[in-house]
């Protein structure tokens, strides 16, 4: 084919058009990245870097495992139980308990009337028992330790109460180990004189006051995690007194 010789304006109009069609295609790649921007969720101070998922707190966690490895070969001795929220998760009672009385504030932890109910009407039927508590229990039997409950529901003005047959059958417990609960009531540092009367060694619990008061009563205070979603809030600290905090006891 012959070869077509051009004109120097017909070579001024061929490049005006390439000019033309380049930035078109530009434009067009513009505008793409354009909408591709504006099609991507804002960013917000929410989520965490790789250091903050890992940061772990310095609490001194133990395996119920290695408690009983500590106990290994000793003598039995006497422990202690907190109730609510260490051994049962009794949000139910507390939750009807306000429902039914103060629905609108706590003023029913202050009224006679819910506390006889939930610890002589069977309330505490409706409490599940802890796998954690379960496991311990467990343990502290099998070595022939003394169990006691002590808790800080005060004693049902009746003087009759079910929630040591509740524990009996929730737990298993032998006759022969069950000690009835001890109710230490509401006053500040309430359960100190009974686990000094009872010589008691370990006591297990959920709050900040079971694990002063095991102190104050010349034991050890074992902190055991309350469920997240216990209707006792705030949530306490565990392991702010260096205390130990017995692993994946929350449930």
């Amino acid at each position: 084919m012959p070869l077509t010789l051009h004109t120097e304006k017909e070579i001024i109009i061929m490049l005006k058009k390439s000019l033309i069609s380049f930035a078109l295609v530009a434009a067009g790649l513009m505008c793409s990245a354009t909408t591709f921007a504006q099609s991507q969720p804002e960013g917000s101070e929410q989520g965490a870097t790789l250091t903050q998922l890992t940061q772990q707190y310095p609490i001194h966690w133990i395996s119920i495992e290695q408690i009983a490895e500590s106990l290994h070969g000793k003598a039995p001795i006497s422990v202690g139980f907190d109730i609510d929220d260490t051994l049962l998760f009794s949000s139910p009672v507390f939750f009807h308990g306000k429902q039914k009385f103060s629905p609108d504030s706590n003023a029913y932890l202050k009224n006679t009337d819910f506390w006889n109910a939930a610890s002589s009407s069977g309330w505490d039927r409706f409490s599940l028992p802890k796998a954690s508590g379960r496991a311990l229990l467990a343990m502290h039997l099998q070595r022939g330790d003394h169990v006691y409950f002590i808790t800080g529901r005060p004693m049902p003005t009746s003087g009759k109460e079910d929630l040591t047959k509740i524990l009996q059958d929730d737990f298993r417990i032998p006759a022969a180990q069950l000690n009835p609960v001890i109710f230490a009531g509401t006053k500040h540092n309430a359960k100190v004189e009974y686990m000094k009367q009872h010589h008691i060694t370990m006591f297990y619990g959920d709050s900040d006051n079971d694990i002063t008061n095991a102190r104050l009563a010349g034991a050890e205070g074992i902190r055991v995690l309350r469920p997240l979603n216990s209707t006792n809030q705030p949530m306490p600290k565990n392991g702010r007194f260096g205390e130990r905090v017995v692993i994946n006891s929350q449930f």
